[in-house]
């Protein structure tokens, strides 16, 4: 299969995960303009992560859209809107959110999740050799975070916080992963959530604070609008709750079960890199033109 690809502000883990592809054959070009230097009918699909195409101008052309126009649909959507093309919402919240909108009428909504670097993130000992506690912050009040800190310091739990907020160093981050027995997550909402997934990827159970609610999110002025942390998740990968009165139960049930858990292989079976190219080239080749 072969596919142009436009890299115009594509994410960079969105990227690595499109280079690490083997099935499919990518040629790559800056801008929606340069298609005009292609001869399209060469490829399966054209994929443009940030920006819209008028897709009646190419009739006999497969498009992939988004993730990356915007949090909430606009009207670049207008000019997409065909059964030649489909819009990347990675996941099924994101879509049930954009249908609240009548400008996705006609609209083919989809859920395609970019791979996560299975190779990079992964486990290097069992967790029983592992000692470590780690809490995730994002985006969140921070009350909650220190909700979370003083729930370990009254059980005498060490514990080493890593901090969107504050920005952390990506080989820290999977060298404590890779040491640690489980992770708490405080975080807002993830229409994918590469950092959650790569924790996973190294094989370290879960217990996240969920969200229900855009509104959520620390510093911003979003309406109750429905929305999780979790955008793919199994019960493989731990446990989570959503109000702070649980968590006392939450956790005792989630450290009872820490040995059972094996969230390595959801990431395996479900968002590894090899599994989005599959699920890629059968968008692909769902689309009828």
């Amino acid at each position: 299969m072969k596919i142009l690809f436009i890299i115009s502000n594509i994410h960079h883990k969105n990227l690595n995960s499109i280079l690490k592809c083997k099935k499919i054959n990518f040629s790559f070009v800056n801008s929606v303009n340069d298609i005009n230097n292609w001869d399209l009918s060469i490829f399966d699909a054209v994929i443009s992560t940030c920006d819209p195409v008028d897709v009646v101008k190419y009739p006999n052309t497969k498009f992939i859209f988004g993730p990356h126009f915007s949090i909430f649909p606009d009207n670049k959507l207008d000019i997409i809107k065909g059964n030649n093309a489909v819009y990347n919402s990675l996941s099924d919240w994101v879509i049930n959110l954009w249908k609240l909108w009548p400008i996705c009428d006609n609209l083919n909504l989809i859920k395609l999740p970019f791979g996560v670097d299975t190779e990079k993130f992964c486990e290097i000992k069992p967790i029983n050799e592992r000692e470590n506690v780690i809490i995730y912050f994002k985006h969140r009040n921070p009350d909650d975070l220190l909700f979370i800190q003083n729930f370990l310091i009254n059980k005498s739990i060490p514990y080493i916080i890593f901090s969107y907020n504050t920005k952390y160093n990506e080989d820290d981050y999977i060298k404590q992963l890779q040491n640690s027995k489980y992770c708490i997550w405080v975080d807002a909402h993830e229409s994918q959530g590469f950092a959650l997934q790569e924790a996973l990827s190294c094989n370290v159970p879960l217990l996240v604070w969920n969200v229900t609610s855009m509104n959520q999110e620390y510093g911003q002025n979003y309406d109750d609008l429905q929305a999780t942390t979790l955008a793919y998740w199994d019960d493989c990968c731990g446990d989570f709750f959503y109000n702070k009165d649980e968590i006392n139960d939450k956790f005792n049930l989630f450290i009872s079960k820490i040995n059972d858990y094996n969230p390595r292989q959801f990431i395996l079976d479900n968002l590894s890199v090899e599994a989005c190219e599959d699920k890629l080239i059968r968008t692909i080749e769902n689309i009828i033109i």
